[in-house]
């Protein structure tokens, strides 16, 4: 397991770049996996990551499990590669958009 300073500096990182709350990010995974006949369960909407990050929004700190710390590590990287300054996606960038907030982050989010 990472050390409690590079576990609080993820959890920090992780809870900047998901910029939605779980209700947001639940929501949305129902939403895109949503077709015209029917919507899916919810504990069946959207990626497998998707899914992990909503369970890791819902937990605490310290009930973290090293498979949550790799999944945080991952969003952080991909987040962050993908929303370089020269790359912020527009509001016409529709298919990076929704391929982020799969993982929790809305480009379009102003940051707090």
């Amino acid at each position: 397991m990472t050390d409690a300073l590079e576990l609080d500096a993820l959890w920090e990182e992780f809870h900047r770049v998901v910029n939605m709350t779980s209700q947001e990010l639940a929501t949305w995974l129902r939403v895109r996996d949503a077709d015209e006949n029917a919507e899916p369960l919810p504990e069946h909407a959207g990626t497998p990551t998707g899914q992990h990050v909503l369970a890791i929004l819902q937990k605490r700190r310290t009930d973290l499990t090293d498979d949550d710390v790799r999944v945080m590590y991952e969003v952080v990287d991909t987040v962050t590669a993908e929303t370089e300054a020269e790359k912020e996606p527009l509001a016409d960038d529709e298919r990076r958009r929704h391929r982020l907030m799969t993982l929790g982050h809305d480009a379009l989010r102003p940051p707090q």
